[in-house]
């Protein structure tokens, strides 16, 4: 494992930032960095210390780090895909992206009446699939933090 200092530029780790054209399909290149990425947060775990939280909260390495992974994660899933996958209907596609059932036909139909869904849609149908996929794996503490009220401020 390569040991990163602190001050080494997260280009090296992902790529540069602000770079939106990224090529669709990933390259062996674009997982090697994210490995190292990944490799670097968990040096980062083994050597942070319990600091107080303060609000608001300051951006370290780590979080330079998975705001970069986050923001290179191309998620997506097309209707057909989670249709094909999943036994659902429209209502159920229609919930989890937060779109009309006449949306989701759109989205769906064979003709002149088909309308692409937008990238948000695909990707809230990816990390839908994602968390159906993994929830056994998915510690009890995370779903309640997931699924919790949102205080209001």
């Amino acid at each position: 494992m390569e040991n990163y200092g602190i001050l080494t530029p997260l280009s090296a780790f992902i790529g540069r930032p602000g770079n939106s054209m990224m090529p669709k399909k990933r390259s062996n290149d674009h997982l090697i960095k994210c490995q190292r990425a990944l490799d670097r947060l968990a040096q980062i775990a083994q050597c942070q210390s319990t600091r107080p939280l303060s609000m608001p909260r300051a951006i370290t390495e780590r979080e330079r780090i998975l705001i970069n992974l986050y923001s290179f994660c191309r998620l997506s899933m097309t209707p057909r895909e989670f249709y094909w996958k999943w036994q659902v209907n429209q209502e159920d596609i229609a919930q989890i992206c937060c779109r009309s059932t006449y949306a989701v036909n759109s989205w769906l139909a064979q003709s002149s009446r088909y309308k692409s869904p937008s990238s948000d849609s695909l990707y809230h149908l990816a990390l839908m699939d994602f968390l159906l996929e993994n929830f056994d794996a998915i510690p009890q503490e995370l779903l309640n933090q997931l699924c919790s009220k949102v205080e209001e401020g």
